[in-house]
C-alpha cells in the first residue's frame, strides 16, 4: 500500500467508537502510516469528508 492510493474500509479489527464505525465500507486515500504498538504499522485513511483515522492493512483493501 502507497501513500496517495485510494483504499476501501472493508473490516474493523477491533471495538471502535461509533464515528470510526461508520467509515466501514467507505473509501480513502491513504496519506501516511502509523507505528500502532511497536510490532505492526498502520495506515492513515483520509476520507472525503476530511476526517482521518488509521487501521491496520488488513482491515482495508485497495480500490
Amino acid at each position: 500500500m502507497e501513500i496517495g492510493q485510494k483504499v476501501k474500509v472493508f473490516r474493523l479489527r477491533d471495538r471502535v467508537s461509533a464515528a470510526i464505525a461508520q467509515k466501514l465500507g467507505k473509501v480513502g486515500v491513504i496519506e501516511g502510516y502509523k507505528v500502532t504498538d511497536g510490532c505492526g504499522i498502520g495506515v492513515v485513511v483520509k476520507f472525503d469528508d476530511n476526517t482521518s483515522t488509521w487501521f491496520f492493512e488488513d482491515e482495508i483493501k485497495p480500490v
